[in-house]
């Protein structure tokens, strides 16, 4: 049951730090920390396992897979010892890390995209490819009417205009190669009208946006709290500092603002109301893979009495990352193979900003997803 994981952005630290962690893993040495699906409660439900996934993908970096393991191992985000001992299977996946084709036409551009997950399938003889977008936040793009429309797109693609952003058509390459799609970043993927048809029509999954792996997650944990306590939340702010590729991309206005409006939406929705403040994310290069949060929430209890709580958060984001690409690349493949098409919005518990009308708070999220798991594990069941 080998499954292709495509990455876009494969060259990037979430990227590898998930390929050294599989490698490591299958070979027995490291323990799948931080894998959702290898809790006590979920272990063993969900195929592929991790040791059935094999790694590909695309990136315009030309930095190579084992000298960013080696700048990972030196930046405390890997140890030195599985940079390493993986090696030589990082120079193996190495040949199928592939820059990005150009061409004439967006549409060229998906077909040359799906020729490459075609010549990958067909290398390893994949039963399927799941595409994970963990490529820098792009700004939102302005409306298009072929978004909305997918026979409208496909004109519009032959056109010498871009209409898609590069996340939408990297949904698209990989919805037409009959892969599933996931978008770990903030960006727009496969979040367009004319993609979901594409999707159904396709019977393919697809999911996202943004991993939760910090400041969001402990909100989505804490705001439930205050709202069955029937606490008043009166402010919430947050200052995020990051490092690194994805904290430089963030200091550009554009991309800034598309990543702090997915955090936002945790507190509306979990506590019934916006509460006043926002979040700040500033880029500060000397923290490289790491990132810092904290948060101030006044509140109000019995009688207007005023309250506050403070948290910070400091975290490694690739480490927190790179075990749900793992998940999720499980996942949606599962869920293909149980028949499913569309949004997977079960899978809210995995980011900030998820697909369809879904819960917030940590804990129903949580039981979506154990909902789903036990919905894909049935079939297997019954084989």
């Amino acid at each position: 049951m080998s499954t292709g994981v495509w990455l876009i952005g494969a060259r990037g630290s979430i990227a590898v730090t998930s390929m050294i962690g599989a490698l490591a893993v299958r070979a027995g040495l490291a323990a799948p920390t931080g894998c959702v699906l290898e809790t006590t409660e979920l272990r063993g439900r969900v195929r592929p396992g991790i040791g059935d996934l094999v790694f590909g993908g695309h990136d315009i970096s030309s930095v190579r897979l084992e000298k960013k393991a080696e700048a990972l191992a030196e930046a405390g985000v890997v140890p030195a010892a599985l940079a390493d001992a993986v090696r030589g299977e990082l120079l193996g996946i190495e040949q199928d890390v592939r820059p990005l084709p150009a061409a004439a036409t967006q549409a060229e551009a998906a077909r040359a995209i799906g020729a490459d997950l075609d010549r990958f399938g067909l290398r390893y003889g994949l039963d399927l490819i799941v595409v994970i977008n963990v490529s820098s936040t792009e700004p939102a793009p302005p409306e298009h009417p072929a978004h909305a429309d997918l026979d409208a797109l496909g004109v519009a693609l032959a056109g010498p205009d871009p209409v898609l952003p590069p996340s939408a058509l990297a949904a698209y390459a990989a919805l037409l190669a009959g892969c599933p799609y996931v978008d770990f970043t903030p960006s727009t993927g496969a979040r367009l009208p004319a993609l979901d048809r594409l999707a159904r029509e396709q019977g393919l999954p697809y999911a996202g946006h943004d991993g939760k792996t910090g400041e969001t997650l402990v909100k989505s944990a804490l705001a439930p709290m205050f709202a069955q306590r029937n606490l008043t939340v009166r402010t919430w702010s947050g200052v995020n500092l990051l490092g690194g590729g994805d904290g430089a991309n963030l200091s550009r206005p554009a991309a800034n603002a598309a990543k702090a409006a997915s955090k936002q939406p945790v507190l509306a929705e979990t506590l019934g109301y916006a509460p006043q403040g926002d979040t700040r994310i500033d880029y500060l290069e000397d923290l490289g893979d790491f990132k810092t949060a904290w948060d101030l929430v006044t509140f109000e209890g019995f009688l207007g009495t005023r309250m506050r709580m403070e948290f910070t958060w400091h975290g490694c984001d690739s480490a927190l990352a790179a075990p749900l690409i793992l998940d999720l690349a499980r996942l949606a493949a599962a869920a293909h193979r149980a028949g499913r098409s569309g949004p997977l919005t079960e899978l809210g518990f995995f980011f900030k900003d998820p697909l369809g009308r879904v819960p917030h708070g940590l804990a129903d999220q949580w039981r979506a997803l154990h909902d789903l798991v036990a919905a894909l594990d049935a079939p297997e069941a019954a084989r």
